[in-house]
């Protein structure tokens, strides 16, 4: 029973799919795997032989192998490896190199032969790669094919770089690379016009050749991709869905990856459900708009004609149902974002009392407070509540280097006009002229111009703050450790970062804090700002009793909104708010116009937070709710 059960649930999926809480267990289970095979072929005599990706995915998972190394023994003697691609041209020692990216993260720390290791050369001529991939080929043939290949996806659906319109039976070759996988990439390359357009790549009917396939997939941002890869029909437009036709493959995930497969995303299609309440509103809303209709003119029909007979029967009847969950996001639209002074508070998102509270927004980023809820900040300074800001980092990684010398000449030219003696910055200026003439896409900067990019990010910071109503004595730079590195990879989180975050929580004792819920930022920055938060209140509440009064409150802006059945709070903008929250978003003028480090999407980023804002409220207004200019979303977390 338990068998059928299953296979009712996952009739969608058209391969092999296990979903595990988080990555870190996801990996671990790949690096078990792996070593299972390794000791297996060790006591039989024989070579492993592995296909290798590259990646943040398979970071973990070469973690964990290193670990098994050092602590358990797992000898590296007898494994063969051949990586997927390569970036084409590529020197392999540059620093987004996959030879590089190889050594760091495993070959380096563990004990295999280095003439076993083969990594597509990207250093070749181009008149010689056709031969060359074809000896790629028959060196994996030689040594008995590859026993397991493990995979990414990217989010076109290519897997190594097969992009859209590769063939199924594609063997090892040099191809161009898709548009959005250059843009997916900017960030190693300090801009996509310095990511290569070509990659030597093994093929899909070369991976195809492997005795076990394993693509694993984390976080929500590969969560579409992944279920037109699973549930999709088979297509060149996406190549991973030609992984369907292997009868050897396994897809491992994350549950943010596995979110928008049919058995979790909209399980009432698959199997019977216990309806709790958070089931129910998903449901209703997701049927609102299946079915184009306001929330309140759903009918049974509309229910039994879309897989939710079993929540009418159970729950119904239906105008019931609707009226529950109208009210419910009725409830969760606020003006009053600090709480409503004396008012009856049982069906608001936020407390009444006290009547003004000690509210502390922490923004990851110099400007993420005012583009992700700055009408929500403005707000609360309006309504008389004591509101401070800390800004986490200096985000000084992204500041444009010409903004560097714009500015040193101004303060040069200012100093000069005072009287003042400027020979040490104009020497600290040619310091910085000399090292920009030689600087390479993603060089880590000279200390000078770090901080000079930190100034600048500051000023902005605190410019918009005043902008919000702040006085600045309640505007605050933490500069957390971990990211003051200089480079695109981050320091590990230490208690430094911790323990800062705990003082200033002591010094204002807040009784609510917003933090950055967007864990999708390119940058990575925002999901551990969130965890040193997390960690520091969590410590807190062992011993502090006005954390028994404290609510946090998650946000998002430019990056990703919650989910319509997620919002607890919505904060409802005018068209007037919305251009003031502009106008704040504005006093960040080193990320106006083309900010260093866009992601995939080109618009600037108040142009974004406003499409958002104003998504949100058209979407309530779908649902049958009144029609706002814009609205601001939050949800609380809940310790």
């Amino acid at each position: 029973m338990a068998r059928l059960n299953l296979l009712e649930e996952t009739r969608f999926e058209k391969l092999p799919v296990s979903v595990y809480e988080n990555d870190r267990i996801a990996s671990k289970k790949v690096a078990y795997r792996i070593a299972d095979i390794i000791k297996s072929k060790d006591r039989r005599g024989e070579n492993t032989v592995l296909g290798l990706a590259t990646g943040a995915t398979p970071i973990g998972v070469y973690a964990e192998l290193i670990r098994l190394h050092k602590e358990e023994g797992l000898s590296f003697k007898n494994v063969i490896t051949f990586n997927l691609d390569e970036y084409y041209p590529m020197q392999s020692k540059a620093q987004q190199s996959y030879v590089r990216f190889m050594d760091e993260n495993l070959f380096n720390h563990i004990d295999i032969r280095r003439d076993n290791i083969h990594i597509p050369d990207g250093t070749l001529k181009k008149e010689v790669i056709a031969d060359y991939c074809l000896a790629y080929e028959r060196q994996i043939s030689a040594v008995g094919g590859l026993d397991l290949q493990i995979l990414g996806i990217g989010r076109t659906g290519h897997i190594g770089f097969n992009e859209p319109g590769s063939a199924p039976n594609s063997g090892t070759r040099l191809v161009t690379l898709d548009d959005l996988t250059r843009r997916d990439a900017s960030r190693d390359f300090g801009g996509k016009e310095n990511v290569p357009t070509k990659a030597i790549t093994m093929g899909i009917g070369t991976i195809f050749k492997a005795k076990e396939i394993i693509l694993m997939a984390w976080s929500k941002k590969k969560a579409p991709i992944i279920r037109k890869a699973v549930e999709g029909e088979i297509t060149g437009n996406v190549p991973a869905t030609y992984l369907q036709l292997s009868d050897n493959v396994e897809f491992i995930l994350d549950s943010d990856a596995a979110s928008e497969l049919t058995r979790f995303y909209t399980p009432w299609l698959v199997k019977d459900c216990v309806w709790d309440a958070s089931l129910i509103k998903k449901a209703v809303i997701w049927l609102s708009g299946k079915v184009n209709k306001p929330i309140l003119k759903l009918t049974e029909e509309d229910y039994n004609a879309n897989g939710m007979a079993q929540l009418v029967t159970e729950q119904g009847p239906a105008y019931d149902i609707n009226i529950h969950v109208f009210n419910l996001l009725q409830h969760s639209i606020t003006g009053w974002p600090g709480g409503k002074p004396n008012a009856d508070d049982s069906q608001r998102p936020e407390r009444s009392k006290p009547t003004l509270k000690r509210s502390l927004i922490f923004s990851p980023h110099p400007d993420d407070d005012v583009i992700s809820m700055g009408g929500t900040f403005i707000r609360l300074v309006d309504q008389g509540h004591d509101v401070n800001v800390a800004y986490q980092t200096s985000g000084n990684t992204a500041v444009w280097d010409t903004d560097v010398l714009r500015y040193v000449e101004f303060t040069i030219d200012f100093n000069q006009s005072i009287g003042e003696d400027t020979a040490l910055l104009e020497s600290t200026y040619e310091k910085m002229r000399k090292f920009f003439e030689k600087k390479q896409p993603n060089d880590i900067d000279i200390k000078e111009v770090q901080n000079v990019k930190a100034f600048i990010r500051k000023s902005e910071a605190i410019a918009g703050a005043r902008f919000a109503g702040l006085q600045d004595k309640n505007i605050h730079f933490m500069a957390l450790p971990f990211y003051e590195t200089g480079k695109k990879v981050k320091n590990p989180v230490t208690k430094n970062d911790v323990e800062l975050t705990m003082k200033l929580l002591q010094e204002i004792k807040p009784q609510q804090v917003f933090a950055a819920g967007d864990f999708s930022d390119p940058h990575g920055t925002h999901i551990i700002c969130f965890r040193i938060i997390l960690e520091a209140l969590t410590k807190l509440k062992e011993t502090e009793e006005w954390t028994k009064d404290c609510w946090l409150w998650m946000y998002r802006g430019a990056w990703q909104e919650f989910e319509m059945n997620e919002i607890e709070m919505a904060v409802p903008l005018s068209p007037q708010e919305v251009n003031r929250k502009r106008h704040a978003i504005f006093k960040h003028q080193s990320q106006k116009d083309r900010p260093v480090f866009p992601g995939d999407d080109e618009r600037e980023f108040w142009i974004r937070a406003e499409a958002r804002n104003k998504e949100t409220a058209l979407n309530y207004h779908k649902l049958g709710l009144a029609n706002y200019e814009a609205m601001e979303a939050f949800v609380r977390w809940k310790f």
